[in-house]
């Protein structure tokens, strides 16, 4: 059995189908293979506790909404019906005494709160927050939706703007150093702290700080799909059916099909033959791409070296989804009722020697009892996400895939998985008392090792396909051979998680990736740059 299509793209995650969708309203024949029983990836909403308790069990976070090509594109609201809600109060830090540090859309409001604090971390704040979001409108968005160039030609390019100099002084710095500059209050440092190196910087590496700006701006711009993430993925299925395309599911993978240098397509283990006129497209991780898919023998010995070095996430998530009798009460919330109405929070820290301790054990593998966490409790804000009056929730702790007394194989054992979840709820309890353990109804954990035999792509537990590091980001990500999402293999393309910009639902690789397949095979584009870009272009921050 075999098959014939212009476009061969392996992985369904966002990045898969953010290129399918954009190749086949292009009239171009599209294939999309996916290995698991549905599509989506992370852009999954599934009832994993209880019957109508609905839990995002991957993405629930949506950071780009507002700067992604893909909605307007494609007219995801419009047509698709695809909304999102943007709760008022995007973090809330409760701590023991009851006071709260609350971060909300409007700055303002984040600056009356932390002035019970710190008036000069208010002032702070304000002007870090217009600072990081020039730089977030100006140069850091514009550049998540175009190739990356070297860093030579970046710094130089840099160095010619005030907004360019300022980016280069915070990649200069680690996260730690510049919270620390900025901040005195030590709660307030805390919260930022957490807040900016949450989704994979190290608090303590420089060289990866230009991303500061665009952490800090997300942390009052957080958005939740209305009826759970997977609106979102059906939406793009949508685009796809209409315009042709097809997606195999349970197609296990033996090999990328690859002739004189050049890839034809892709075998499946049972035999089937998909061939591709124009292009096959990997959006899974580098190292299966490369060595497992492809095979050493038919790539030069100095790219394989170059895959073999990747480095992957220090850390991955250790998620506990609830199924809760009632919504959470916080302490703070008798001084504050917004707290009640938090979109994250972040519990288990009264300091920032706490957190930067945490995170120092989990580099050696450990997993303290005490570990804190981001929680959010969607149906709070979404109702369709839990039955009348009950509510979901998500504890969300990082942790080491590979634990020092266990590896990764004590993540299936129960009692252990047990323990994590009692101590989670145990510090929720410390915040929001009325969540005893009987309105607790149900509870399902997730580790890094459940996540990994979950998605085969997310090796170790990794949400980011690697580490972000100054060796692997940028012009670097994944390789200098495979920067611009072209390969050594002619006619083959990257374009997920482990490619510029990164991992997370940021719709960047998969934009790039249509890019450049669109130009390197011919097809006719049918959408424009965003606005976003070419203003950016024309003020010669990007190329």
């Amino acid at each position: 059995m075999s098959g014939q299509y212009d476009v061969i793209i392996i992985g369904t995650g966002p990045n898969g189908l953010e290129i399918g969708a954009y190749l086949s309203k292009a009239g171009q024949k599209v294939l999309l293979l996916e290995k698991r029983y549905e599509a989506g990836g992370g852009l999954a909403t599934e009832q994993i506790t209880l019957p109508d308790f609905f839990h995002n069990t991957h993405a629930i976070f949506h950071m780009m909404v507002d700067y992604a090509p893909i909605y307007q594109d494609f007219k995801l609201e419009e047509q698709y019906g695809v909304r999102h809600i943007f709760p008022e109060l995007q973090w809330a830090m409760p701590l023991t005494d009851g006071k709260c540090i609350c971060v909300y859309k409007d700055p303002e409001k984040t600056c009356a709160s932390i002035a019970k604090f710190s008036k000069k971390d208010s002032d702070a704040y304000r002007d870090f927050y217009r600072e990081c979001d020039e730089l977030m409108r100006e140069v850091v968005g514009p550049q998540t939706f175009v190739k990356p160039e070297p860093a030579p030609l970046m710094a130089a390019r840099a160095a010619s703007s005030k907004l360019g100099s300022k980016l280069t002084e915070f990649a200069e710095k680690t996260p730690d150093e510049v919270i620390r500059e900025k901040f005195e209050n030590d709660h307030v440092r805390t919260l930022m702290l957490y807040g900016v190196c949450h989704w994979g910087l190290d608090y303590s590496q420089s060289g990866v700080g230009y991303l500061i700006p665009l952490y800090f701006n997300r942390m009052s711009n957080y958005r939740l799909t209305a009826g759970g993430s997977h609106r979102v993925s059906n939406a793009l299925l949508k685009v796809i059916f209409e315009h042709k395309g097809q997606i195999r599911q349970n197609a296990q993978i033996k090999r990328i099909i690859v002739e004189n240098g050049t890839a034809k397509g892709v075998e499946l283990e049972d035999g089937t033959k998909f061939m591709a006129n124009k292009a096959v497209v990997s959006t899974i991780d580098i190292h299966q791409t490369f060595l497992k898919y492809v095979g050493e023998d038919k790539l030069q010995k100095d790219f394989v070296d170059m895959v073999k070095i990747w480095q992957w996430e220090k850390w991955s998530l250790c998620d506990l989804h609830l199924a809760l009798e009632e919504p959470p009460r916080f302490k703070a919330a008798e001084s504050n009722p917004d707290v009640n109405k938090a979109f994250m929070y972040v519990l288990g820290y009264e300091n920032s020697t706490e957190l930067k301790h945490e995170w120092d054990l989990m580099e050696k593998g450990e997993l303290p009892k005490t570990a804190g966490y981001i929680a959010s409790f969607p149906s709070v804000h979404d109702p369709y996400q839990a039955p009348p009056g009950k509510a979901s929730g998500l504890l969300s702790q990082m942790a080491p895939f590979s634990l020092k007394d266990g590896g990764s194989e004590k993540w299936l054992k129960y009692k252990f998985r047990e323990q994590i979840a009692e101590y989670q709820l145990a510090t929720l309890q410390k915040y929001a008392p009325n969540i005893t353990r009987d309105k607790v109804l149900w509870w399902n954990i997730t580790t890094p090792a459940d996540i990994q035999n979950k998605f085969a792509n997310m090796v170790r537990g990794s949400y980011k396909q690697g580490q972000y590091h100054p060796l692997q980001m940028g012009y670097l990500r994944p390789n200098q051979e495979c920067s611009h999402n072209v390969t050594p293999i002619k006619n083959l393309f990257v374009g997920g998680a482990g490619v510029w910009p990164g991992g997370g639902v940021i719709w960047g690789p998969g934009y790039n990736c249509a890019n450049t397949v669109a130009e390197e095979c011919g097809i006719q584009k049918w959408w424009k740059e965003p606005e976003l870009v070419t203003k950016s272009r024309q003020n010669g921050y990007i190329l």
